[in-house]
């Protein structure tokens, strides 16, 4: 039976033909990988076939997949209507899939992970020994269906790193040779361009002071854009002399003197002075990283020949780390470690704001930015804290309590604004769990391990029987 014309359907029609076509996608790409590795199968690395003179056997995959006849790719290739090297790597991530990341290639098959994702995993992780491999596709077929596409890259980098951290290291080292600053030609307007690959933690540091000097110059320039600003502020970088002057002014709480004054290479003999006293922890900007990892990352081996510590964290921002790269993003600065929270706490308080502490646990029990299919976790300060149950004003009957770790979910401020106006309905099912149900009766689940659908009359059970007593206020106070 033919499908009913798009113009002929409503909203609830759209959302069904729109699902039924990601799993035809999902098929056909699926076949296109089958056929593209039975093309590998036929041109096989097999005695009995005949090669034409001059041809190798090469190994498109990688260690561990077979090896097929060289010329055999651009034949595909050309019916494919892509270049060979395109084809080359088709070749490369199927039979990767499903010689190296078997557990990976059985949910694509089954129409369960996206085939592009899946291809990108084995892209990633192709120069991998076989042996090491199965780490990363027992951790990628756990995460694949749920996570989304960026969030499994990032378990992907974290697995290659855990899989041989002494080879991360060296590659690590390989790159940090690669590091360069160089100047652009100078236009007719006098301009030059800046071009710099720095180190992840070098770069943190430079943008911090930045957008401090930033700030500090922008009385003197009221007309000026934000990105004008950040420009004046690199080339006072250039001036240590005048920036310390500037930076001295700001922290000591004097009077600025005008920050436009004509700029000149002679250092005043009351910068000297202030020089020769001058306390450098109070120049450094202040800066905060979040850093996620388990205590076996603490407390794991390190390489015997370089001490190379095993574990991996996650920094928000830049992704796994090895927990020795941590020392190089702190680099200069006065640490000061929080407390490790006990996310085991539930805690609730009377009022509509969320305070720091409900905020926190929020934050890290949920991972993140709890709307279906969130491409990135965000970052903690520039969320939004959302009530799932929405809350009601206790001179309007409300209970007390209703803030707190058993009602709160961060949402950037488009996803809070959607949930709050576009009649979407989300509720807590447990400590970084949550159901959501769309406005066309779509519903999903989510938790650590990312987004799942679920049955609409599981989804409306869950929607309707959820627990959401508020635990005592009185855990940290009325505030």
């Amino acid at each position: 039976m033919e499908p009913a014309p798009l113009d002929t359907l409503d909203a609830a029609g759209l959302l069904a033909r729109q699902d039924a076509l990601v799993v035809r996608r999902r098929a056909v790409e699926v076949e296109d990988l089958l056929v593209a590795a039975q093309w590998a199968v036929l041109h096989g690395e097999d005695p009995a076939q005949r090669r034409v003179f001059g041809e190798r056997w090469v190994q498109v995959g990688g260690p561990g997949t077979p090896r097929v006849r060289e010329f055999c790719v651009a034949e595909l290739a050309t019916v494919r209507r892509v270049h060979p090297v395109a084809c080359h790597k088709v070749l490369g991530d199927v039979l990767d899939l499903q010689h190296r990341l078997p557990l990976t290639w059985a949910l694509v098959e089954s129409l369960a992970a996206e085939v592009w994702v899946a291809r990108r995993v084995a892209a990633m992780t192709r120069a991998l020994p076989a042996e090491t491999v199965a780490l990363v596709d027992r951790a990628v077929s756990a995460a694949i269906e749920g996570l989304s596409p960026s969030r499994v890259f990032e378990l992907v980098q974290a697995k290659i790193i855990e899989a041989d951290p002494l080879a991360h290291e060296a590659r690590l080292e390989e790159q940090r040779r690669r590091r360069f600053v160089t100047l652009g030609r100078c236009d007719e307007f006098g301009l030059r361009h800046l071009i710099a690959r720095i180190s992840a933690g070098d770069a943190v540091w430079l943008e911090a002071m930045l957008e401090r000097v930033a700030d500090l110059l922008a009385p003197g320039h009221p007309d000026a854009t934000r990105e004008e600003l950040r420009s004046e502020a690199m080339g006072w970088l250039a001036r240590p002399a005048e920036l310390i002057t500037l930076l001295l002014q700001a922290g000591g709480g004097d009077h600025a003197e005008d920050l436009t004054s004509s700029r000149t290479t002679a250092v005043p003999a009351e910068v000297l002075q202030t020089l020769r006293t001058l306390d450098p922890a109070r120049l450094r900007p202040r800066a905060v990283i979040y850093l996620h990892l388990h205590q076996a990352a603490i407390t794991g081996t390190t390489g015997s020949a370089t001490g190379v510590a095993k574990g991996v964290a996650r920094a928000e921002g830049l992704g796994p780390v090895l927990v020795g790269q941590v020392g190089e993003l702190l680099r200069g600065a006065h640490v000061t470690v929080t407390p490790v929270l006990d996310l085991t706490e539930q805690i609730s308080v009377a009022a509509y704001e969320h305070p720091e502490t409900v905020k926190d646990r929020v934050w890290l029990t949920a991972g993140g930015d709890y709307f279906p299919h969130t491409a990135a976790p965000g970052h903690r300060d520039r969320v939004d804290f959302d009530h799932p149950v929405p809350f009601v004003p206790p001179a309007r009957g409300g209970p007390p309590g209703q803030t707190g770790t058993h009602n709160s979910g961060p949402l950037t401020r488009t996803h809070h604004r959607i949930k709050t106006h576009a009649g979407w309905h989300s509720r807590q099912t447990g400590p970084g769990e949550y159901v959501w149900r769309t406005p066309h009766g779509h519903y999903r689940l989510i938790d650590h391990r990312g987004t799942h659908t679920i049955p609409p009359t599981l989804g409306e059970i869950l929607l309707q029987t959820t627990n959401v007593a508020p635990v005592a206020a009185s855990s940290i106070g009325p505030s």
